[in-house]
């Protein structure tokens, strides 16, 4: 084939086709943020009363990672996710608090199995991923002092 000519094959389908596209992330970021607007533990991380601005940039994010538009980058360059995060007190409980949040928004959307597995795996990671607050082995805190 030459430069001139134009072929009929379709783009590929990425698994933001396969999810169902924008409609799909909107669905499961707004369905998150409802939960996270009335809970105790996360809210207080955003210091605005509206919550649409960090609603969307997840849905962007989201949207961008499983092979929809590139708005996210665009708008805000590389993700740098862990970066963009170090400000925020992020320990086991508020990870686990997300999780819980989002599991209950994933499983809202009535996703295939092998869809929901792939979507949940990414999710459990990354949110392990955010943690910057460690864990104090066996619940005790280190100690100050050292032996000699």
């Amino acid at each position: 084939m030459t430069d001139d000519q134009t072929t009929d094959e379709a783009p590929a389908r990425t698994p933001y086709d396969d999810f169902g596209g924008e409609a799909f992330f909107t669905s499961l970021v707004a369905s998150f943020y409802e939960r996270v607007a009335h809970d105790p533990i996360l809210r207080p991380m955003y210091p605005v009363a509206d919550l649409s601005a960090a609603e969307r940039r997840l849905r962007l994010f989201l949207m961008q990672y499983w092979g929809g538009p590139t708005t996210y980058s665009d708008e805000r360059g590389h993700p740098r996710l862990r970066m963009r995060h170090m400000d925020f007190h992020i320990d086991s409980t508020a990870r686990d608090r997300w999780l819980s949040l989002m599991h209950d928004a994933v499983v809202e959307q009535d996703l295939a199995p092998d869809e929901e597995t792939q979507l949940w795996t990414y999710l459990v990671s990354a949110a392990f991923a955010m943690q910057n607050v460690p864990d104090e082995p066996y619940g005790q805190p280190l100690p100050t002092e050292t032996r000699s």
